[in-house]
């Protein structure tokens, strides 16, 4: 390819990541709610249509017609979720890790989380993902899969699980608040987080 052309198609690229970066702004690029859905038994599972919608613009190779790729982290033992990354999302991790000394501990735990212990995927035509049977033997999924929104993120959870363990640790920690406590004030950085 001539230098020429390799500055148009990099120009070009750019331009495509400006514009999708100023869409991203104007949706949130977050994912926001929770549902729960039923998983058939080839691991299939729908996205929630707004999960999708982030998806699909932190996806710089996504077009309209195509599906979204993501990434599953599934992470060790102690990790009981499923963590779905968009592609930037992911992308920006790894550049965290890529900026860590080549061969350290930090930056080999991080590679084996992010890299060894993933599942790269996509949305497919009907707006689910298939789970395949290690990944939902990890985390006991079986006939449903609650869904809760992370952020840049969103989580996958058995929903006995998520009810019995995270929802319970919030619960409890919201109960240590004096009463009437707002917790808006940790938005403004005026609480004191423990």
């Amino acid at each position: 390819m001539a230098a020429d052309q390799l500055a148009f198609f990099l120009t070009g690229a750019q331009t495509r990541r400006e514009e999708r970066s100023r869409r991203d702004v104007r949706l949130g690029r977050r994912f926001r709610g929770e549902s729960q859905h039923k998983v058939d038994t080839k691991g299939r599972v729908s996205i929630p249509a707004s999960f999708r919608r982030v998806l699909e613009s932190g996806d710089i190779n996504w077009q309209s017609g195509n599906n979204p790729e993501l990434v599953i982290v599934y992470g060790d033992d102690d990790r009981n979720f499923l963590e779905c990354y968009t592609m930037e999302a992911i992308d920006e991790v790894d550049a965290k890790i890529d900026a860590l000394p080549r061969g350290s501990m930090p930056r080999k735990a991080l590679q084996k989380l992010f890299h060894g212990h993933s599942f790269p995927t996509t949305v497919d035509e009907t707006g689910r993902l298939v789970l395949p049977a290690k990944l939902r033997k990890k985390i006991g999924l079986k006939g449903e899969a609650f869904f809760i929104a992370a952020g840049d993120t969103f989580q996958i959870w058995n929903p006995e699980t998520y009810e019995n363990e995270e929802g319970s640790q919030t619960d409890e920690w919201l109960e240590t608040l004096p009463e009437g406590y707002d917790i808006m004030q940790f938005l403004d950085g005026t609480g004191e987080a423990e």
